[in-house]
């Protein structure tokens, strides 16, 4: 049969499967998530008219300074990614393309993606609440601490809280501010003994920070690496690894002291 065809023909023939599944590829959904920079909140002050940290219970302090919680936005969990979109991502520096796995729980509906992030998002409120009670020599339950934080989810707020926490309560010890008057962005989980663990997408959260204004970004020491990707010029980097060090750090910055580097 093939005999009787031209080569042009024969050659147009079987490309046509190819052709076809190259069709298919390009048209079929992939898991993977296209992420961006996301909103930053300062936590010293409002989020959508409320208070993020309300304190009753101690004096609390006038702060000055921002201290700023960051976020990445990503295509949500059922959404349609396709070849080209993967390809545009790896080509921009404000995307990132994610295993849809990296970002969301596998097997979970969109319902219940919503319901984990906001249980991480109470525990890590929980755990600021107890890490700054427990750096400041203060008894659980001794203030009344309500953390707000809208359309936010996950636990990568938590150093952020906590910090926000010891501001607002003691500041540097001294009379002035953790911030030394500055913008200071950052990420990180917290738990009750103060250790600050990673969260994910800091390349993305430094463009956030900057785009908010801040100057100096304070990152869970294990996302070093990945923080200076992309990392803009006018950023200072300040590795963590718990609480007190974290503040120790906020502390030496507004004194001129040395900091740890990534």
């Amino acid at each position: 049969m093939f005999s009787r065809l031209s080569r042009p023909v024969l050659l147009t023939l079987c490309a046509l499967p190819i052709v076809a599944l190259f069709a298919v590829v390009a048209l079929a959904p992939l898991p993977y998530a296209i992420a961006a920079p996301g909103l930053t909140a300062d936590v010293l002050g409002t989020n959508q008219g409320q208070k993020v940290i309300t304190i009753t219970g101690a004096p609390v302090r006038r702060t000055t300074g921002q201290l700023r919680m960051t976020t990445i936005e990503a295509t949500g969990p059922s959404a349609t990614v396709r070849i080209a979109d993967i390809a545009k991502g790896w080509f921009r520096p404000k995307e990132a393309v994610l295993p849809r796995d990296a970002v969301y729980p596998a097997g979970e509906s969109v319902k219940e993606i919503r319901k984990t992030n906001t249980g991480d998002m109470v525990r890590s409120q929980n755990h600021a609440v107890s890490a700054a009670l427990s750096y400041l020599h203060k008894k659980p339950g001794s203030v009344d601490i309500k953390l707000h934080l809208a359309d936010v989810g996950g636990p990568s707020a938590g150093l952020l809280f906590t910090l926000g926490i010891i501001d607002k309560l003691a500041g540097d010890g001294s009379g002035g501010d953790l911030t030394d008057g500055r913008v200071i962005a950052g990420t990180g989980t917290i738990d009750g003994s103060g250790k600050v663990g990673p969260v994910g997408g800091v390349a993305l959260k430094t463009q956030a920070a900057a785009r908010a204004g801040a100057t100096v970004f304070v990152v869970p020491k294990a996302e070093c690496s990945d923080a200076q990707v992309n990392l803009p010029k006018s950023m200072r980097l300040v590795p963590v690894t718990t609480l007190a060090g974290a503040v120790t750090s906020l502390k030496a910055l507004g004194t001129g002291g040395k900091l740890p580097s990534c």
